[in-house]
C-alpha cells in the first residue's frame, strides 16, 4: 500500500469516561484508503457509532490523532475536513419543508458555494431507488423513518465528499431499498474518476459482508479484525 493512497487514517484513538473510570474507544487505529469500503460491526453500546463520532471529529477523542491525506487534522482544519468526511447520522434531522429544499439547502451555505444543485441526478438517483419526481415536492414532515434516510444519504453524496461515514444508512428500510441504497453507494465509489471510501457501520453481518471488502468489529470500544 503507498502512503499516499491513504486517505483517512486513525491512529490510538482514546475516549474515556467523564468519570475516567472506562474507556469508551481503547487504542483504536485504523486506514482507509482510496476506493476502499470498510465496514464496522459489532453489538449496540461496542463502540460502533463513537468511533464515527470521532473519526469525524464531531466528538474529539481524548488521546491519539485523525490524519486526512496523510496531514494531521488540526483544529483549525476540522471545517475543511468535515467538507471531505461527511458523517451521516442514523436518524437524521431534516428541518427544511420540502425534500427538494431539503437537497438544495446545503448549496446555500458558504463551504458549498462553489457547487451547485444538479437536479438531473438527484432524479436520476432516486429512480434508482424506486422514488418519482414527485418525491422532491413531499413535505418532510410526512416522511417515514426510510425516506428520511433517503433523502439524508442523497444529501450528502451530491456534496462529493472523498470519504463517507454511514451509520446504519438503510436500518429503516425495507430489504428491496436497501440493495438499492448499497449498489448506489458502491457505484458512487468505484466509478469516480475522484479519490473516495466509505465506512460503514452495520449490525448486519450479510448487509457487511455485501458493502465492504473488509470488515472490523468493535467490541467494548475496542476494534478486531472479522
Amino acid at each position: 500500500m503507498n502512503n499516499s493512497d491513504v486517505l483517512l487514517q486513525a491512529a490510538n484513538l482514546t475516549r474515556c469516561r467523564p468519570d475516567g473510570d472506562a474507556r469508551l474507544l481503547d487504542d483504536v487505529s485504523l486506514s482507509v484508503c482510496a476506493g476502499e469500503k470498510l465496514s464496522v460491526t459489532g453489538a449496540s453500546g461496542s463502540g460502533k457509532t463513537l468511533l464515527l463520532r470521532a473519526l469525524a471529529l464531531l466528538d474529539p477523542p481524548d488521546a491519539g490523532r485523525v490524519c486526512y491525506q496523510g496531514q494531521v487534522v488540526l483544529r483549525d482544519g476540522v471545517p475543511g475536513f468535515r467538507r471531505a468526511a461527511i458523517y451521516l447520522h442514523q436518524r437524521p434531522a431534516l428541518l427544511e419543508e420540502t425534500v427538494e429544499a431539503a437537497l438544495r439547502r446545503p448549496f446555500s451555505l458558504s463551504v458549498h458555494r462553489r457547487k451547485r444543485f444538479d437536479r438531473g441526478r438527484i432524479l436520476e438517483w432516486l429512480g434508482r431507488l424506486g422514488r418519482s419526481e414527485s418525491f422532491l415536492g413531499q413535505r418532510v414532515g410526512e416522511l417515514s423513518g426510510g425516506e428520511t434516510q433517503i433523502v439524508a444519504l442523497l444529501r450528502a453524496l451530491q456534496l462529493d465528499p472523498t470519504i463517507l461515514l454511514l451509520d446504519e444508512p438503510t436500518a429503516a428500510l425495507d430489504p428491496k431499498t436497501t440493495i438499492a441504497v448499497e449498489e448506489l453507494v458502491r457505484q458512487w465509489v468505484d466509478d469516480s474518476a475522484q479519490p473516495r471510501a466509505i465506512i460503514w457501520v452495520t449490525h448486519d453481518a450479510d448487509q457487511a459482508r455485501r458493502v465492504a471488502q473488509t470488515t472490523v468489529q468493535m467490541q467494548s470500544g475496542r476494534m478486531t479484525t472479522d
